[in-house]
């Protein structure tokens, strides 16, 4: 039975999670658009996993949008590399399945190998004690994992440092986000067979329609039945990826979503 759940607002997450029925609850650990550190819900990280365990729902953890481990900013780039660390902790201490984080993005005057040689550094000196899961971005001309070619550059540069780490690391994987993939001017239809071809695995799916048009490089989500992607290019997706799926969907709708594709996909 594929894993299928939302990402909850919520102060209580699980509470939100077993209403709408999801498997799987992605949360954030704190302000996703703010520099201070992981706050655990409730504060005991012990009781928090025994909680999840117990309803049979997985952790994932989002880390927030501020984190740029590409940047060439000092001022950016090295508070990022500490927040990323701590949120990784954090979301080990909770016994989250994995923690997602963007791409990152460099500015226009900057070789792209630049941003690629700042994430290398990132995953040499950064222990991950779970799976650590780079998502696709929609926008923005500097965006390291935004188009094909760019995402294709930014994985040649880190597998192999991620293959390098110390044992007790985890793996660095992909979260595919259809939202994103359709704003940046990727076909749904072969988008997971030429992101396999790229970065061997899909570990999550971010399973979003979208406001926007195809190419708009917009982030702009939607509810499965009021978005511009058809819902069963969402469907096909999800089902060829194979992979745990989190709806990030706007939350009037997103109990509906949830149940929509687990109908379809675990019927």
């Amino acid at each position: 039975m594929m894993r299928i759940g939302g990402h909850f607002h919520s102060d209580h997450p699980l509470d939100a999670a077993v209403t709408s029925g999801a498997r799987v609850a992605q949360f954030f650990l704190g302000d996703p658009q703010g520099w201070k550190g992981p706050v655990i819900p409730g504060g005991d990280p012990g009781a928090l996993r025994d909680a999840y365990a117990a309803a049979g729902v997985d952790i994932y953890i989002h880390a927030p949008y501020v984190i740029n481990v590409a940047s060439t900013n000092n001022r950016i780039r090295i508070p990022s590399r500490k927040l990323l660390d701590q949120q990784l902790k954090a979301a080990a201490s909770i016994g989250a399945k994995g923690l997602i984080v963007h791409g990152g993005h460099i500015t226009a005057d900057i070789d792209p190998a630049a941003g690629v040689a700042n994430w290398v550094k990132a995953i040499e000196q950064i222990d991950r004690p779970l799976p650590l899961l780079i998502e696709n971005t929609a926008g923005g001309n500097g965006a390291m994992a935004r188009a094909l070619d760019a995402i294709a550059r930014l994985w040649e540069g880190i597998s192999d440092a991620a293959g390098a780490a110390g044992p007790g690391n985890h793996d660095v994987g992909f979260c595919l986000d259809t939202c994103h993939a359709n704003s940046a001017g990727i076909e749904l239809a072969d988008a997971v067979d030429r992101l396999k071809a790229i970065t061997g695995r899909i570990d999550l799916v971010h399973c979003n329609n979208s406001r926007d048009e195809f190419g708009s490089g917009a982030d702009r989500h939607a509810n499965f039945d009021s978005g511009t992607i058809d819902p069963q290019a969402l469907l096909d997706v999800v089902r060829a990826a194979g992979a745990p799926v989190v709806c990030e969907t706007p939350e009037a709708g997103l109990a509906a979503d949830i149940s929509w594709l687990q109908e379809r996909v675990n019927a």
